[in-house]
């Protein structure tokens, strides 16, 4: 997606000012936050493979809409769209692949796979940053859009020819009450459930800050063109991050914990040689969300893994909405700089939670 990489300046070049943009990221929280639950049960009901296809088709034509009307209600409008297209993924894709290793009894693998394949998910985003700038200068914002879609038309033909065991079910096998009910108790009962799923909840959340990477970079004075070139050193720390995943995955605390750190020093320093401290912060958070996402994946039982992974995401979205608001807040007292340095704090907090809970369990 040649967009990503550049998509938060697109918005400010269109007049919009942070507290604007940061209220685009709300709305894009928001939809998710409405979307996720029901995504979740229909893929534990009916057919994950449809969600998947469907996702990137919806993301796609939000970013259509972005490069040829770009407008505030356009922008909305496309996050809207993508909002929606990534609740139907999440959940559907995690308990599809867990439930696809269970059955060839290498579940332990699970977090590896995943990291992964996130990784080379990055390296697509970081060919897209190496590739946005001279298309931007070449063909502009249209350009950039005309690539996206192409690059989730795709998507959506690679979905199709994933399995999927759940299509064609009776629909007397299972129910939306029934597996929401499920789900719930698991949550309920527990705690072990619960807690993996606060987890991921508030780390997956707060690592939505990585929107405002764009807007770091170019608070530093660099031109836009060169944005995408510095973003690209950002994703590549995160793809590492997602590589390594599924190894030390008892070491938790303390990569959250130098993640914080890291992102604060990167941040402060407000010049293009804090980026590489920021790289590695994402990558420490990008090992940890999947370390978290496996705790959350064994421990919950299969009848409704899409629906409680759901409730993951459903607290994901809250979380991020209460960044994007505060970052919204913020933007009137202080840079990208200083607000991105206080989102280490949350970091720091769930390291030191998690060490303490890890010695007493």
């Amino acid at each position: 997606m040649l967009l990503y990489p550049v998509y938060s300046v697109l918005f400010a070049e269109a007049g919009l000012s942070d507290a604007a943009i940061s209220s685009l990221f709300v709305v894009w929280s928001v939809t998710g936050f409405v979307v996720e639950l029901p995504a979740g049960l229909w893929a534990d009901v009916f057919s994950r493979r449809l969600l998947l296809v469907a996702a990137p088709l919806l993301a796609g034509t939000g970013f259509g809409l972005w490069a040829f009307a770009p407008s505030y209600p356009a922008f909305a409008a496309g996050f809207v769209l993508w909002g929606a297209g990534s609740a139907l993924r999440s959940g559907a894709l995690q308990a599809l692949v867990y439930e696809a290793l269970e059955r060839s009894d290498a579940a332990h693998t699970y977090a590896r796979l995943i990291g992964r394949s996130e990784a080379v998910a990055l390296l697509g985003v970081v060919a897209a940053s190496a590739v946005a700038s001279p298309v931007l200068a070449v063909g502009g914002y249209r350009a950039l859009g005309v690539a996206s879609v192409v690059a989730c038309a795709g998507c959506a033909v690679a979905g199709w020819f994933l399995p999927d065991e759940r299509a064609g079910r009776a629909e007397d096998e299972v129910s939306f009450a029934r597996v929401l009910r499920e789900g719930v108790a698991q949550v309920r009962r527990v705690p072990a459930v619960r807690g993996a799923l606060v987890l991921v909840a508030v780390l997956t959340g707060v690592t939505s800050l990585d929107e405002y990477v764009p807007l770091l970079v170019r608070s530093t004075g660099v031109a836009s063109v060169w944005v995408p070139v510095l973003v690209l050193v950002v994703m590549v720390g995160d793809a590492v991050g997602g590589w390594l995943s599924g190894r030390g995955v008892r070491r938790l605390a303390p990569v959250v914990g130098a993640g914080a750190v890291l992102l604060a020093a990167g941040s402060v320093h407000q010049s293009v040689w804090g980026v590489p401290l920021v790289a590695a912060a994402f990558g420490a958070f990008r090992w940890s969300v999947t370390a978290a996402d496996a705790r959350l994946q064994d421990r919950v039982g299969d009848g409704a893994r899409a629906t409680v992974t759901s409730l993951a995401g459903f607290g994901t979205e809250a979380v991020s909405v209460a960044v994007f608001g505060g970052y919204a807040v913020g933007s009137a007292w202080a840079g990208p700089g200083v607000l991105v340095a206080v989102a280490a704090v949350p970091f720091a907090v769930v390291a030191v939670v998690v060490w303490v809970a890890d010695r007493r369990g």
